[in-house]
C-alpha cells in the first residue's frame, strides 16, 4: 500500500477540481495550510480549478482570502480538509459532497475521517506538513512567493513565534526555506503580534482577574457580559489566551469564554501537565499541552478547575 503522501499526491494529479477546507472557528495555522496548499497547487498546475472555502475571516485577509462557490462546484471533485481533528469542525459542511476527502492534520487521530489520512502529531504545525509535502514531490510541484508566505504564517500561529515546545529542529530548518522561498518573517510576526485596543483592555481584565492556585493552575472566566463592555466577540478572545503563560507561577490554565446559548468554551493550555484527556472529559480533546472543551454550567466550570488543579499538583509532585 502506498504510504499517504504518495497516494494524495496521486489523487492532486488524478482531479481537475480540488476544493480544501479547514476548521470553524480558524487560527493561522488553518488558513495558512489551507491557502499555502490551495498556493502550490495553482502554481502547479495552472489548468487545475483549486478552491479554498469557509467562513470569511476579515483579520485573516494578509494570509489570504476565502472562495465562494456554489453546490455544483463539488460535483467530481478532490476534497482535502487541512488542520482539522473531527468532522463535525470542519468549516462548510458541503465537505463530504465531493468525489474523494482528504485529512492533513497534526492533532491526534482520535476521529479519523476522510478516504485517505496522513495524521502526524509530530509536526508543529498543519504548515509545516505542507511544506513537507511540497518538498517531497519539489520536482513537479512549485512553491510560489504566496505559499511561502502562507505556510510561515501558520507555524509562527502554533509555535507562538517558536516559543512552544512543540518547535523542533525540523520547524526551523523549514521556518528557513519559507523565508529564502519569500516569506516576509519580520512583517508576518508583526501581524500575529498586533492586537486591537479591545483585545488589550481585555488582556488588563485578564492578568487583574485571573485566579492561581496554590499548585499553579489557573482560570479566568469571561462571561458575555464582561466581552460586551469591552466590545468584543468570543471570537475576539483566542489573542489573549497565551497571557497566563507568561506569569511565572503558572503551569496550566484556563480561559471559559461564555457562548451565546450560555454554555462555555474553554481553552486549555500547559508548560508541561497533558491535558488532552481532561479536554476529552469534557467534549474536547486536542494536544497534549494545548487543548480546548466545553463546560455546561458553572458546576462543570468548577468540576474542570479541580481536575486542572489536580493535574498540576501532580505534575509538581512529580519534579
Amino acid at each position: 500500500m502506498a504510504d499517504p503522501l504518495t497516494a494524495i499526491f496521486e489523487q492532486i494529479k488524478k482531479y481537475n477540481k480540488i476544493i480544501i477546507h479547514r476548521h470553524q472557528r480558524p487560527d493561522p495555522d488553518a488558513i495558512g495550510s489551507q491557502v499555502g496548499l490551495a498556493e502550490i497547487l495553482r502554481a502547479s498546475f495552472p489548468y487545475k480549478q483549486i478552491y479554498v472555502v469557509g467562513k470569511h475571516i476579515p483579520g485573516f485577509n494578509w494570509i489570504g482570502e476565502m472562495d465562494t462557490i456554489d453546490n455544483q462546484t463539488f460535483d467530481d471533485a478532490l476534497v482535502i480538509v487541512t488542520d482539522t481533528a473531527n468532522a463535525p469542525r470542519i468549516d462548510d459542511r458541503r465537505f463530504d459532497n465531493g468525489d474523494a476527502l482528504i485529512k492533513i492534520d497534526h492533532h491526534p487521530n482520535d476521529e479519523p475521517f476522510g478516504d485517505i489520512m496522513w495524521v502526524d502529531p509530530d509536526a508543529s504545525s498543519c504548515s509545516e506538513m505542507i511544506y513537507s509535502f511540497y518538498q517531497r514531490f519539489a520536482k513537479e510541484l512549485t512553491l510560489p512567493q504566496k505559499a511561502a508566505h502562507a505556510l510561515y504564517a501558520g507555524i509562527i500561529g502554533d509555535t507562538g513565534r517558536f516559543l512552544y515546545p512543540a518547535t523542533t529542529p525540523r520547524t526551523m530548518l523549514v521556518a528557513g526555506s519559507l523565508m529564502a522561498a519569500g516569506a516576509n518573517a519580520a512583517e508576518i510576526s508583526q501581524h500575529e503580534n498586533e492586537i486591537t485596543l479591545p483585545v488589550a483592555r481585555l488582556s488588563a481584565y485578564v492578568y487583574e482577574n485571573l485566579q492561581i492556585l496554590d499548585n499553579g493552575a489557573a482560570y479566568v472566566i469571561l462571561t458575555n457580559e464582561i466581552l460586551e463592555q469591552f466590545g468584543l466577540t468570543e471570537a475576539g478572545t483566542s489573542a489573549i489566551v497565551s497571557l497566563p503563560g507568561r506569569i511565572h507561577d503558572v503551569i496550566a490554565w484556563a480561559i471559559f469564554v461564555e457562548q451565546e446559548d450560555g454554555h462555555y468554551r474553554i481553552r486549555l493550555r500547559s508548560k508541561g501537565p497533558t491535558i488532552n484527556e481532561l479536554a476529552k472529559q469534557h467534549d474536547g480533546g486536542g494536544h497534549p499541552l494545548a487543548s480546548g472543551a466545553k463546560a455546561k454550567d458553572e458546576a462543570e466550570i468548577k468540576q474542570v478547575i479541580d481536575e486542572l488543579d489536580k493535574l498540576t499538583q501532580s505534575y509538581a509532585n512529580q519534579k
